[in-house]
């Protein structure tokens, strides 16, 4: 009987798999050696025993563990076997969603930075066509604007506290954005309105983002979070004097944060930006 028999070594080698995961599946049930010797304890299998083998290696490359595996084998039941590969196909979508987000914000990010090493020199005001970007924020609890960093700082804290309890990863909190409603800042007034990230849309379904359109934008470049306040004036003094028609929200949009080099905390490369139509 024996010599028909593979050895487990030969087993393992014409699998692709170890001698020690072998043994790890006899031992929690899932593929029994057809013979083992009493004196010696060598497993031997038959070839057989294969089409059972590649069909647990198939399963655990699909994420599946050993016991859901073993569970499926054992009872034969065609229907959990497939419940459960359809429970791994979701867990597979939601990983492949996740990726795809975390692929999004890092691009964002390298764009962000891109940007200021080619951004003009701070204080140079704009006329600049912005694509169509996905927003997602909640309302300002405080307006910063009346206050100081530390302020600013306590509302983006509470948004990465709605982000986490939304699903989403820190990873989103890179590219971050406030906006004052166009009749405040038409009127000089400085409210903060919202805080918000720039996202993509690969995001859970409980978070939806907001479109802000594409469209021709009057900006201003600063590179310290002290200076918006004057910038924005100068940027709404350069709309009146072209006479340009503010026609939505006020964005300051933080384009990368150096804060976290320590060397001045209210260092950020900034773009504040109001988007305009011309003529009457």
């Amino acid at each position: 009987m024996r010599k028909e028999l593979l050895p487990i070594g030969k087993m393992a080698r014409m699998n692709r798999v170890t001698i020690s995961t072998l043994r790890l599946y006899d031992e929690k049930g899932l593929l029994r050696p057809r013979y083992v010797d009493p004196e010696t304890g060598y497993r031997y299998y038959s070839i057989d025993q294969n089409s059972r083998l590649d069909m647990i290696v198939y399963m655990k490359e699909l994420g599946m563990s050993l016991s859901e595996i073993a569970h499926a084998l054992q009872t034969e039941d065609l229907a959990r076997m497939e419940e459960l590969l359809a429970q791994k196909n979701e867990q597979l979508h939601q990983q492949m969603r996740q990726l795809k987000a975390r692929h999004d914000a890092v691009e964002r990010a390298i764009q962000s930075i891109e940007r200021y090493r080619k951004s003009p020199s701070t204080g140079t005001l704009s006329l600049e066509y912005i694509d169509r970007r996905y927003i997602w924020g909640i309302p300002c609890d405080e307006n910063f604007y009346a206050r100081d960093i530390h302020c600013y700082e306590h509302s983006l804290h509470t948004l990465r506290q709605v982000l986490s309890e939304q699903g989403l990863e820190q990873v989103h909190s890179y590219n971050v954005g406030t906006s004052i409603a166009r009749e405040d800042f038409q009127a000089g007034r400085f409210v903060a309105g919202q805080i918000f990230l720039f996202v993509g849309r690969s995001l859970p379904p409980a978070a939806t983002p907001q479109l802000v359109d594409s469209g021709m934008y009057a900006c201003i470049y600063l590179d310290s979070y002290n200076d918006e306040i004057p910038g924005a004036r100068q940027l709404l003094e350069y709309c009146r004097r072209n006479r340009y028609r503010i026609i939505g929200d006020y964005i300051c949009e933080v384009m990368t944060g150096f804060p976290v080099f320590e060397s001045d905390p209210n260092s950020m490369f900034l773009r504040l930006q109001v988007p305009v139509a011309f003529g009457e």
